[in-house]
């Protein structure tokens, strides 16, 4: 679980690079779907972080959108 993202980081980090990350996560989760789907895939447990990733991302990306939003509101 080294390569998992700790909410930590993710909120330290500016939106732009937390686009960037969710981006890079998506296409991580497609080349483990398709390397699961054509059974060469070594690590079964990395689909589940990668997963869980996305969604602290996702997750800590909304708290901040409406916290901007009380904010300016």
């Amino acid at each position: 679980m080294a390569n998992t993202l700790k909410s930590t980081d993710v909120r330290a980090m500016s939106a732009d690079q937390m686009k960037d990350k969710l981006l890079e996560l998506k296409k991580e989760q497609f080349n483990l779907r398709f390397q699961s789907a054509t059974g060469q895939l070594e690590k079964t447990a990395r689909i589940r972080e990668v997963r869980r990733d996305i969604a602290r991302l996702k997750t800590i990306m909304t708290e901040k959108k409406t916290a901007d939003v009380k904010s300016a509101g």
